[in-house]
């Protein structure tokens, strides 16, 4: 079975048992036995003193881009310094009381999910303050094939919270690799220690893990919205829904007026044999939500080979079809969150790309050429190369 990082120091760092620690976590966050991290490590007296969470919250029911307020973790008594909030970043008080930060939290292997900025921003904040960070590794849940690594590049004109520095969108990296990366190659100089997990092999996905599946926030609820939502994320810049609101968040799309069988007869017929598609109708029940309350119809995705799926591909093919079939009702819309209070550019900021909506006014022919440019990520592969650990 995969031991994770944190499973490795349970079972073997007795040195950091007098230690102050803090520890950067939410409730995905457990041990292979599917017991929450931050319990593990006071049930073997580990002095956690305080406890960090990212966007969602420690408990994961934060609505997407919605602050998140300090509080007191119900589980363990520990009070909780929210990093998604007015700041993202540990302050100097925060740290001043204590000697290591553990970082715990699992990653779904795509640019824009917030987790990752988080641990940057906690890694400068280390460095600065002379404080060790240590990195409780994980496997990446969408595999750690290189050839499946998809683009863009980020352009770090378009730098924010949801893509901070230049790595693709789906980076087949694990949160460690990461870290070892930026902290080089952006001259962080945090003082890193990386407990790597075991029995991980590049290729593997997280079924394949025989571990239970655990959501990684409310909209990521199942291994499958996790492959999907490299592609179907982007659909969070338009007026489709990406199914925020049902179960099947980032596993469909849909609308109000779309024409779900259509849709589902044009995709089929191109012969995707990795994915399958299946008209379908739902109503978002989360009021934060686009259509609250409302039919929406459209189309239900199964990825049938996910050891060659492209999802980012997949989703810009889907954007176009759908704005060229319903070009009255399609428009591109904002996104407000609290990194991006107006919401404006969503699109150029999910694809890291400037004036991206212009690619969706191309001829087709010239629209997939510039998507296939787009989405291959070569140079990723030799950048990274040298910071992989598995």
């Amino acid at each position: 079975m995969i031991q994770f990082g944190i499973d490795k120091l349970l079972s073997s760092s007795q040195s950091l048992k007098d230690q102050r620690i803090a520890l950067v976590t939410n409730h995905a966050a457990t041990t292979n036995d599917n017991n929450p991290s931050r319990e593990a490590l006071l049930k073997q007296n580990f002095n956690l003193t305080k406890l960090f969470s990212p966007e969602h919250g420690l408990d994961l029911q934060g609505a997407d881009g919605h602050e998140m307020k300090d509080g007191f973790d119900a589980l363990t008594g520990l009070p909780i310094i929210s990093l998604y909030s007015t700041k993202l970043a540990p302050s100097a008080l925060d740290l001043a009381d204590i000697d290591i930060v553990l970082f715990d939290i699992p990653d779904v292997g795509s640019r824009f999910y917030t987790y990752l900025w988080t641990l940057t921003y906690v890694m400068e904040a280390c460095s600065i303050a002379k404080k060790k960070l240590i990195i409780l590794d994980r496997p990446n849940p969408v595999s750690g094939n290189m050839d499946l690594a998809e683009g863009p590049m980020l352009d770090e004109l378009q730098s924010s919270f949801i893509g901070r520095w230049s790595i693709p969108i789906r980076h087949s990296c694990t949160l460690g690799e990461l870290a070892k990366y930026f902290n080089k190659e952006k001259n962080i100089h945090c003082d890193l220690e990386i407990i790597i997990c075991t029995n991980w092999e590049r290729n593997q996905f997280q079924p394949d893990w025989g571990i239970r599946f655990v959501p990684t926030s409310p909209a990521i609820q199942s291994f499958e919205s996790m492959l999907l939502y490299p592609g179907l994320c982007l659909l969070e810049a338009t007026n489709i829904s990406e199914g925020r609101g049902t179960d099947l968040s980032f596993c469909c799309a849909g609308a109000p007026w779309i024409n779900g069988n259509a849709i589902a007869v044009i995709l089929n017929d191109m012969g995707l044999d990795d994915v399958a598609v299946t008209p379908i109708s739902f109503t978002p029940k989360d009021s934060n939500s686009k259509y609250y309350q409302q039919i929406c119809n459209g189309v239900q995705f199964e990825v049938r080979e996910p050891h060659y799926f492209q999802s980012v591909s997949f989703g810009l093919l889907l954007i176009r079809l759908i704005k060229q079939m319903f070009p009255q009702q399609f428009t591109w819309k904002p996104y407000p969150t609290l990194v991006n209070p107006s919401g404006n550019h969503h699109l150029d900021k999910l694809l890291g790309i400037s004036n991206s909506e212009t690619l969706f006014d191309l001829p087709l022919a010239r629209f997939i050429a510039e998507i296939t440019k787009l989405t291959q990520c070569r140079t990723w592969k030799n950048k990274i190369e040298g910071y992989l650990l598995y």
